[in-house]
């Protein structure tokens, strides 16, 4: 699994978080394996709480040899038992795909460097991921999110300022949240108000920003220098403690702020991601000049947000309509 794990990290760039994710589904597929070999089909799907990268390691680790020879010698029909056990225990379609993305991967990394005979994945599909849309600020409630945190951010505090500087950064691009923590003072330029991030397979990008979220990016770096400390490097976004933020402290920061607005849906740094293409859409943008800030590769994926501008756009016309 070590190598695996080597493969996806320097030769296909994916991020930590899918290097987890994959190693552990790959891990959870040798121990389904292994229980069918020896006639124990209680092996049940771990939801995605319990399957940690910790949790696959600790497993490799108490049974490696087994788990290698079950992952070398199974079938098309022992993966399509996996995936259809996992849909009978009620995984969401989405946990299914990855996984079956997963093997994919494994075993085309596996079939070519002579791990196993063939790949017995060649012909295996995944459930659709559902068509469920994002859910969306609505313009308004954006505007209204950003004022509360400036309004936030008038008392000076350092944190606060901070806070305002990463929700106007992350709804003027529409960056990743894993793009926002990864970016150092020198990828800020103020001048040009661009912002060069890193997205998904190590493709870098650069990334407009407007006004407010200039201002905002000026009030901070006025206020950085009062939390950062010897050990802090350039990081642009630092935890109280002056160390590079985590994605994890960003969610706390977005959901925080979005508490204090009444009745809008309960969204991450992703949802001001989604917002952002939302409303760049509905103002008139170019399909593919919203695909090339948002680092998609493909147009296919950007098309989602059409989808939900004209949802907003027909439940509009149902309740204003009088013959809707």
């Amino acid at each position: 699994m070590g190598e695996f794990v080597r493969y996806l990290r320097s030769e296909r760039s994916r991020s930590e978080h899918t290097i987890r994710a994959y190693a552990s589904d790959v891990a959870h597929l040798g121990r389904h394996l292994v229980a069918c070999s020896e006639g124990d089909l209680s092996e049940r799907p771990v939801s995605g709480a319990e399957s940690s990268g910790a949790e696959s390691l600790r497993a490799e680790a108490s049974g490696r040899e087994g788990l290698d020879d079950a992952l070398a010698t199974a079938t098309l029909a022992d993966l399509r038992s996996w995936l259809s056990g996992q849909s009978q225990a009620g995984a969401a379609r989405a946990t299914i795909a990855r996984r079956a993305a997963a093997a994919r991967t494994f075993y085309r990394w596996a079939a070519r460097t002579g791990r196993v005979a063939a790949d017995p994945s060649l012909r295996l599909v995944a459930p659709r991921r559902g068509g469920r849309l994002p859910a969306v600020l609505r313009q308004a409630e954006a505007t209204t999110l950003l004022d509360i945190a400036a309004v936030a951010a008038d008392d000076e505090d350092p944190i606060h300022i901070r806070n305002r500087a990463i929700l106007e950064l992350l709804y003027a691009s529409g960056i990743r949240v894993g793009e926002l923590v990864a970016i150092d003072v020198d990828d800020l330029d103020l001048g040009t108000d661009v912002v060069r991030v890193t997205g998904k397979g190590a493709k870098e990008r650069v990334v407009p920003f407007g006004i407010p979220a200039r201002r905002a990016m000026e009030s901070w770096l006025t206020a950085r220098p009062r939390i950062a400390i010897p050990q802090t490097g350039s990081a642009l976004f630092l935890g109280r403690r002056g160390k590079r933020m985590d994605p994890r402290q960003v969610r706390e920061v977005v959901h925080t702020l979005l508490a204090h607005l009444p009745d809008a849906p309960d969204l991450g740094p992703h949802g001001l991601r989604h917002s952002a293409a939302t409303h760049l859409l509905e103002g008139g943008a170019d399909l593919r000049v919203v695909q090339e800030l948002l680092g998609h590769a493909s147009l296919a994926t950007t098309q989602l947000y059409t989808h939900v501008s004209v949802e907003r756009l027909r439940r509009s016309y149902e309740q204003a309509h009088p013959r809707a």
